[in-house]
């Protein structure tokens, strides 16, 4: 039984995941960053290749692999984790620098989902929090491109949907491409400040604490669109979440929300 957002971290999957480097000739700079993604989390980086299975692609191009007892799950190019996470500040996504079209997800950090990360935000780590922010930006996006279904996001104050710019248009489009989009928060907003969704307020632990972003796409299409993010601020710009692409368990965490916020 779900009494609190809190309880769905114990239906989590939580596999033992962890990424590998196998081009140790990566400069250092590099080689911290890609540390900084997951330092401290249950998920370890390492640069010593392990007995583990085939990997494809240009034998020339720098590669994490995402190992499972041995077995590949996925890989991405170090240039792809470069380009999409490593390179990537959080005010590009507050101004709207960057399109929605062209936020993506790297298929080794896709494949951590149900792996619970406990992240610091700016200023007190660099990459930990961006790694949170990409994967509400890559569901909202799935939301774009479904162009129906139901978004629902807890932003915790909501003058920041009017603060952002960026999130502001990003949300703004979602309601006018017509995905039924709801927003949860803390504190009165003037409604000429937020797009034409649902706005829910309350003052709750929830309602003051809670980072969620999820999808549920409309009944008859691909259950692979759905996705979800959980998070919990349980001590100033500290967050425990994680994020899931399983139908059933999205589909729960989006009625919780419908019922109880």
């Amino acid at each position: 039984m779900v009494d609190s957002i809190r309880d769905f971290f114990d239906y989590i999957e939580n596999p033992v995941r962890n990424l590998v480097v196998l081009d140790t000739s990566s400069p250092k700079p590099v080689r911290n960053m890609l540390n900084s993604l997951v330092e401290g989390q249950p998920t370890s980086l390492n640069f010593d290749p392990e007995d583990i299975g085939p990997i494809s692609g240009d034998a020339d191009t720098s590669i994490v692999v995402l190992v499972e007892n041995g077995t590949v799950l996925a890989q991405s190019s170090v240039d792809e984790l470069l380009e999409s996470v490593l390179l990537i500040n959080s005010d590009l996504f507050k101004t709207g620098a960057i399109d929605l079209g062209d936020v993506v997800l790297p298929d080794v950090l896709k494949g951590l989902d149900e792996v619970p990360f406990r992240v610091r935000g700016y200023p007190d780590a660099n990459k930990q929090n961006l790694l949170f922010i990409i994967i509400s930006r890559v569901i909202e996006r799935i939301a774009s491109e479904t162009g129906r279904g139901t978004l629902r996001s807890s932003f915790q104050q909501l003058s920041r949907i009017h603060d952002e710019k960026g999130t502001y248009e990003v949300y703004d489009a979602l309601c006018k491409q017509g995905v039924d989009v709801h927003i949860y928060g803390v504190g009165d907003l003037d409604t000429s400040k937020t797009p034409p969704a649902t706005v829910h307020t309350g003052d709750t632990y929830e309602y003051k604490n809670a980072w969620v972003v999820v999808f549920t796409p409309p009944a008859g299409s691909d259950t692979s669109d759905c996705a979800a993010l959980v998070a919990l601020e349980d001590e100033p710009n500290v967050w425990n979440g994680f994020w899931t692409f399983r139908p059933e368990f999205v589909t729960r965490i989006d009625s919780y929300l419908a019922e109880n916020m």
